[in-house]
């Protein structure tokens, strides 16, 4: 395995340390403005506005991903950009991390730290950075895409431009607050790539470089603002390819084997399979190649589909199923068909002892203000989704509610919720009754209002990190109940052997 190794020496890093301290007039990762109404936040107007520390930074990084979208396991530009601003503050860079040429880890080593090794706690910020394709839209309130020759392109549509510029800016306050309490712990930031489908965090867990990370942080874009525990899907998805035989599809009908006829006698076999399976089950698929032209006998076809639940076996017990149906679909159509899987992740273990300290720190924060003309663009786009916007229930964060929720979509942050405490929280990026991956969440995600709950998130991150880092006791608590949480099931990879499927995307 190659790492790339980017470092500065601690006496530079000392340097930079002082300069960023001398230059912020703000307590760290702290609000520099309170708004004047909080309690009131309707008629606040640009005026009242609420800054944050880093927060040109963050946009800066949201705003230069959103506008230039890159797929899994292809986010150059995105991940340089990461970690070149984490660089120039001081974060040592491994690059290239387990066999991914975008995934990378920074850690940060105070100037004061002494040089006895790496001190503890270690707190890990999980950063995202894929976008979707075909969604990639202007940032209006009407449905604009922007394509070129007919071809959509790749949006932001679940946010992970404001997902990995809230981070980055976690990164710095924390890199400050280090500065200031050098022997608290150490900081980590793991640029993940390919949250999408292409499981970027698994090869990490895999790598096992989560080892020594006592607690994991991150955050997502959503629609409101909530850290209540919560669990996800279990997901494994791939894509099987049929091999047929070529023909004309009117003169020599007889000699030819379609290898669309294998992917629609496989998809039948699924829709059937629907009334069989557990309660809760997800099953989806598109087909990606169905044949050039009509009067050809396609000679090859492709589907692409994901299965999931909340329970990992069950999600693998489908896929078996799966393949069963694949291998009947290419009997009886007299055609040949493999397949490739390309990802799978567990479902989020969560841990409630961690969610409530970080909803502490939402209930501190300010609220999320919009002006007078972003409550405007909220309006107008709400009402593209028939909703009206409400200013007031943008604002304000949901109440905590410890019962545990299965929000039905997935995430390679379950695998890392497997080997170490996890929390995150959701912040109002879009206006309420927006789901991701919408043309809605991909405008939005470019737009002030976005970068706003951006910056919220990012200030509840180094507030719940600075918790952890001072009382010990929070870490020690969340571990007890981690253990008593994953002591149910054994982890394994849904992955086995594979290297990361670096083409899904291409």
């Amino acid at each position: 395995m190659m790492y790339l190794c980017t470092t500065k020496p601690k006496a530079l890093r000392r340097k930079l340390a002082i300069a960023v301290l001398m230059s912020s007039i703000s307590v760290v990762g702290a609000v520099k403005a309170q708004s004047v109404e909080q309690a009131g936040v309707s008629g606040i107007d640009s005026k009242a506005a609420v800054t944050f520390a880093h927060q040109s930074t963050m946009k800066h990084i949201a705003k230069t991903m959103w506008e230039k979208p890159e797929l899994g396991f292809l986010e150059h530009n995105s991940s340089t950009l990461m970690q070149q601003t984490l660089i120039e503050r001081g974060f040592d860079i491994s690059a290239g991390v387990a066999g991914m040429p975008t995934a990378f880890i920074a850690q940060y080593s105070p100037a004061g730290q002494t040089e006895d090794g790496e001190h503890k706690p270690v707190i890990g910020l999980l950063a995202e950075m894929d976008a979707l394709p075909s969604m990639g839209v202007l940032n209006t309130s009407d449905k604009q895409p922007i394509s070129t020759n007919g071809h959509v392109h790749a949006g932001h549509a679940c946010g992970h431009n404001l997902f990995a510029g809230g981070v980055i800016g976690a990164a710095l306050s924390l890199a400050d607050y280090l500065d200031t309490h050098p022997n608290q712990g150490s900081l980590k930031v793991f640029g993940a790539p390919a949250e999408e489908g292409g499981s970027g965090k698994v090869y990490l867990v895999k790598a096992g470089v989560f080892e020594d990370v006592d607690v994991a942080l991150h955050w997502h874009p959503s629609d409101s603002t909530s850290s209540s525990p919560s669990s996800s899907l279990a997901n494994k998805s791939g894509k099987f390819r049929f091999y047929g035989v070529a023909a004309h599809a009117a003169a020599a009908p007889d000699k030819g084997r379609s290898a669309l006829d294998g992917v629609e006698a496989m998809n039948i076999m699924v829709n059937l399979m629907r009334e069989h399976v557990p309660d809760g089950t997800r099953i989806h698929y598109v087909i990606t190649n169905g044949g050039t032209a009509p009067n050809v006998v396609p000679d090859f076809a492709e589907v692409y589909y994901y299965v999931r639940s909340a329970q990992p076996a069950v999600v693998l017990s489908l896929w078996d199923r799966l393949e069963k149906a694949a291998k009947g679909a290419a009997l009886g159509t007299e055609t040949r068909v493999d397949w490739e899987v390309t990802g799978g992740v567990w479902n989020v273990l969560p841990n409630v002892t961690l969610s409530k300290l970080m909803h502490k720190h939402i209930d501190a924060a300010p609220p999320i203000i919009l002006t007078k003309s972003e409550q405007q663009f909220a309006n107008e786009i709400s009402s593209t989704r028939e909703q009206t916007f409400n200013h007031n229930a943008h604002s304000t964060p949901e109440p905590f509610d410890e019962k545990i929720t299965v929000w039905s979509a997935s995430t390679d942050v379950g695998d890392v919720s497997w080997q170490v405490p996890t929390v995150g929280l959701s912040s109002a990026t879009w206006v309420k009754g927006t789901p991701p991956h919408t043309w809605q969440a991909s405008a939005m995600s470019g737009t002030d209002i976005g970068y706003k709950g951006m910056y919220l998130a990012s200030e509840v991150i180094t507030q719940t990190a600075i918790s952890l880092f001072a009382e010990p006791k929070n870490i020690s608590k969340a571990k007890l109940e981690f253990q008593q949480r994953k002591s149910t099931l054994n982890y394994e990879s849904m992955l086995g052997q594979r290297a990361p499927a670096l083409d899904y995307r291409k």
